[in-house]
C-alpha cells in the first residue's frame, strides 16, 4: 500500500489482499484524506470477500486422484485400472499442484501421447477420466474452483466402420469352432451372437444369471443391469456345459486366444480393436437388417444413448426409403403423368 504526492494531489494505490488481489487507486486533495482512506481500506480486508484473494491450493494432482478414488473411484467397476491410468497421466504432467494444473497444460501432455503414437480415441478417453475426477470432487464440495479441463475440446475422430461378419462368415467361423480345445469358446461365440453381450460380460457368466429364458447381465461397462432373452435350446446347452465345465458359480473360463485362433482358421480378417467386438456388432447389424426395432436394440445393448444405437440404423430395410418418394424430383415426375 502506498500514498504518494501527484499533480492533482495525494494518490492512494493499494491492493489490500496483495497481488493476486483488487487493486484500488483513488486522489486527494489533502494528505489527511488519503490516510483516512487507506485506513478505511484495510479495515475492510477481513470484511469484504472480493478483497481477499482466493487462498493456494497446494495439494498435488495425485492427491486430488487419490481422494476423487476414496470417495467414489473405488465404486467404479473398472476402480483399479482407471486409478492407475490416472496416476500414470499425473506422474506424465509432473504432478502439478492443483491451483496450477491447467487446459494447456494437459492439451500440451496430449500432445507428445499424440506424437507417440497413442490413438486420439485413447486420448479422448484419458481427458474424460480427468476431467471427470474435478467434476466428481466438486460435487462433493471438496473442489471450489472451475474445472480446468471443462473449455477444453476433445479430438474430434472419425467415425470408423463397424465391421460385422456375413451370413457366410458366421458359418466359417463356427466350423472353425468346432476343432477348438478350448472347451468354452464355442459356446461364448454363439452366446454372443445371440444377445449381442460384450465378449467379457459371457465369458464371466455366473449360474445365477441364467433363468427363465432370460440371461441377465450385470456386470456391465454402464453398470446397468439388463435381461436378453433366449431360446430354450440355447438355456440348455448353458445348464449343461455347466454341469461339465463350470467352475463354482461361472460357467466359462477365459477363451480369447482360442476365438482369435479360430478367426485366423476360419480366413476372417478384421479392424484392429474388433475381434471379439465384431461379435456384438454381428448381432445388432443383422438385428436391423431382419427389420428390428431401434429402441429395442438400445435397450438390448444397454447403451445410455440412443445416438450410440443409431450408427446400426442405415442397416435397417426400410431406412431413409422417403427419401424415393418424398424428394421434389419425384414430385414433378408425378405431375407430368
Amino acid at each position: 500500500m502506498s500514498i504518494k504526492k501527484s499533480e492533482s494531489g495525494w494518490l492512494v494505490d493499494v491492493q489490500p489482499g496483495g497481488r493476486s488481489g483488487k487493486r484500488y487507486r483513488k486522489s486527494f486533495r489533502t494528505q489527511a484524506e488519503a490516510k483516512a482512506w487507506e485506513a478505511w481500506i484495510t479495515s475492510q480486508l477481513n470484511q469484504n470477500a472480493e478483497w481477499t484473494p482466493e487462498k493456494r491450493d497446494v495439494r498435488k494432482l495425485s492427491a486430488l486422484i487419490d481422494l476423487w478414488f476414496t470417495h467414489h473411484g473405488a465404486g467404479l467397476r473398472s476402480a483399479n485400472d482407471t486409478l492407475r491410468r490416472l496416476k500414470a497421466m499425473a506422474v506424465a504432467m509432473g504432478d502439478p499442484v492443483a491451483d496450477r494444473f491447467t487446459a494447456q497444460m494437459f492439451a500440451e501432455y496430449r500432445a507428445k501421447r499424440l506424437e507417440d503414437g497413442i490413438t486420439a480415441n485413447n486420448l479422448n478417453r484419458e481427458q474424460a477420466y480427468l476431467r471427470a475426477v474435478f467434476n466428481e470432487l466438486a460435487r462433493l464440495g471438496m473442489w471450489t474452483r472451475e474445472n480446468p479441463l471443462a473449455r477444453l475440446r476433445q479430438y474430434k475422430v472419425p467415425e470408423s466402420e463397424l465391421s460385422y461378419l456375413t451370413t457366410a462368415q458366421i458359418k466359417s467361423l463356427l466350423a472353425a469352432l468346432e476343432g477348438a480345445r478350448n472347451p468354452h469358446v464355442g459356446l461364448i461365440t454363439r452366446v454372443c451372437l445371440a444377445t449381442g453381450a460384450r465378449w467379457s460380460e459371457v465369458e464371466e457368466m455366473r449360474k445365477s444369471q441364467l433363468h427363465a429364458g432370460l440371461i441377465q447381465f450385470a456386470r456391465t461397462k454402464s453398470g446397468r443391469v439388463r435381461a436378453v432373452p433366449i431360446s430354450e435350446a440355447l438355456e440348455r446347452s448353458l445348464r449343461s456345459h455347466y454341469e461339465q465345465h463350470g467352475q463354482a458359480e461361472r460357467i466359462f473360463g477365459y477363451a480369447w486366444s482360442a476365438f482369435r485362433e479360430a478367426i485366423d482358421r476360419a480366413g476372417i480378417m478384421l479392424p484392429d480393436g474388433q475381434m471379439t467386438h465384431a461379435l456384438r456388432h454381428t448381432f445388432a447389424s443383422h438385428f436391423m437388417m431382419n427389420g428390428g426395432n431401434i429402441l429395442t436394440l438400445q435397450r438390448i445393448l444397454g447403451h445410455q444413448s440412443l445416438t450410440m444405437t443409431m450408427r446400426y440404423a442405415h442397416l435397417a430395410p426400410e431406412h431413409l426409403q422417403e427419401a424415393k418418394r418424398l424428394n421434389p424430383l419425384r414430385h414433378l415426375e408425378e405431375i407430368d403423368i
